[in-house]
């Protein structure tokens, strides 16, 4: 396996975890712990806008850049699971948008924000 190819696995395999972290951590303030079908429901529109966004901004090219693609994995993750979520008949509301637009933020954007300043701090020493 390449560099290349390990730091594109790395990013896509980050942003699943917080995606999911996401979800486990919103099912838990929920009450709604356990229950894999749950979490497996409540998870795969969020995954699928995550897919989404890593096609839409080509996100292999650099995969650990903030602004591009970050941010638009950012929005299609949130867009696309409320669309999806809306779609499939779960609920959508108002705070649960809120919420997962600064959660999201915070872990999909986040991340790549620490990686950034650790690859910064590197190249100037």
């Amino acid at each position: 396996m390449t560099t290349r190819t390990r730091t594109v696995a790395l990013a896509a395999v980050l942003d699943i975890l917080f995606v999911l972290l996401f979800v486990l951590i919103g099912r838990r303030e929920h009450g709604s712990e356990g229950a894999l079908l749950g979490f497996v429901t409540t998870a795969w529109p969020f995954l699928t806008g995550l897919a989404i966004g890593w096609l839409v901004t080509l996100a292999w090219r650099h995969p650990f850049g903030v602004v591009t693609p970050g941010v638009g994995i950012w929005l299609a993750t949130v867009a696309g699971g409320m669309l999806l979520r809306l779609l499939s008949g779960q609920g959508v509301q108002f705070t649960f948008i809120a919420v997962a637009v600064l959660a999201l933020a915070a872990f999909l954007l986040g991340w790549r924000l620490i990686a950034h300043a650790i690859r910064r701090r590197r190249t100037t020493r």
